[in-house]
């Protein structure tokens, strides 16, 4: 099953965290916890969540629903962006994000690459239309 960003985003705190109470990272150098605060975090599993519960059966249906899925994804994950001072997801974030959604469509059935070629797109424009951050 494709693995939530916020996982890795948390497991780094952590390891950041240990590194920092064993003497073995700079406290200058610590950023993972300013640049995934809880609430962005929790913001985001929310909205992986919902997609989450749209997924099963997803492989079956229409472009269109696939499509709805999606942007419904992406606009939410809009809003925490938003709510974060449009900076909540950096380049490697967005990535992973994308990753996500791409890796969780295929485990329910949907050909992801089939999909956006009917409409023209490249797999990786999967987000394009909708995506903000």
């Amino acid at each position: 099953m494709a693995e939530k960003p916020t996982m890795s985003w948390r497991h780094g705190i952590a390891e950041e965290a240990e590194e920092l109470a064993a003497g073995t990272l700079d406290p200058e150098c610590a950023c993972m916890a300013g640049l995934f605060p809880e609430e962005l975090l929790t913001a985001t599993d929310v909205v992986l969540d919902a997609f989450e519960s749209e997924l099963p059966g997803l492989g079956e249906d229409t472009d269109e629903k696939v499509f709805a899925v999606v942007e419904r994804v992406v606009l939410a994950l809009n809003t925490v962006n938003e709510d974060h001072d449009e900076a909540a997801y950096e380049t490697g974030e967005r990535e992973q994000l994308c990753d996500y959604i791409d890796q969780s469509l295929t485990e329910h059935g949907v050909d992801v690459v089939a999909l956006t070629a009917r409409h023209g797109l490249g797999r990786y424009q999967l987000t394009d239309k909708w995506r903000k951050w």
